[in-house]
């Protein structure tokens, strides 16, 4: 029996963020590529697409997450998340207010949040209609840029909380410095080009998700 989206959550250790590859034209092969190596969510972001267009790749990445058993994330556009039927939103500390969300897309989606420092953590922590959040970026990172890093401390101090709500670790990890997360004690990352970039994605998600246990 598959595991329902909330469980699939709780397990999750690694989340791929991902452009359109328009620029190479192989979204549905690399998709195949990182999630058979072990991405257990897979979030469609790409500034450069209109709202139309990204609907229209939504169903390709809902039918390849369903086939290798991941969840779908969508970023920002609770709109978008509801007509594409993801299993998660994703918001930013100035996208809509966590209860918005709630309220537009009801119980059964999953939201997650973004957060940058311990005490926007702790918000999302005592906050009943968070599901997971993220803390970062931890490293400075092109795919965030002008948003300072928050460093490995605040990781460490996150951890030290024991959040019961899943967490990930965000923000310029790749496979050389994964370690130090998983040592200041994350047990989940989100990643970006330490998959996109990889000549092998399938390989490079799989040392990933190894890294994570």
């Amino acid at each position: 029996m598959t595991p329902d989206p909330r469980q699939r959550l709780a397990d999750a250790r690694l989340y791929l963020c991902t452009d359109a590859r328009r620029d190479r034209g192989d979204l549905e092969s690399f998709l195949h590529a990182a999630l058979s190596g072990g991405v257990d969510i897979v979030q469609l972001r790409d500034k450069s697409l209109d709202a139309r267009t990204e609907l229209e790749l939504q169903p390709l990445v809902a039918r390849v997450a369903a086939e290798h058993g991941a969840l779908v994330a969508v970023n920002d556009r609770a709109d978008l998340a509801e007509l594409a039927g993801a299993a998660i939103l994703h918001t930013g500390q100035e996208d809509l207010p966590v209860a918005a969300s709630r309220r537009l897309l009801g119980p059964d989606v999953l939201l997650g949040r973004s957060t940058h420092s311990a005490e926007q953590a702790a918000v999302a922590e005592a906050d009943p209609d968070v599901d997971y959040f993220c803390v970062g970026p931890v490293w400075p990172t092109p795919t965030k840029q002008g948003r300072p890093a928050v460093g490995v401390e605040t990781v460490k101090a996150v951890a030290a909380t024991a959040p019961a709500t899943p967490w990930f670790a965000i923000g310029g990890i790749d496979e050389r410095s994964v370690a130090e997360v998983v040592d200041a004690g994350a047990r989940r990352v989100v990643v970006v080009r330490a998959i996109t970039a990889a000549d092998d994605p399938r390989a490079a998600a799989r040392r990933l998700r190894a890294a994570v246990g």
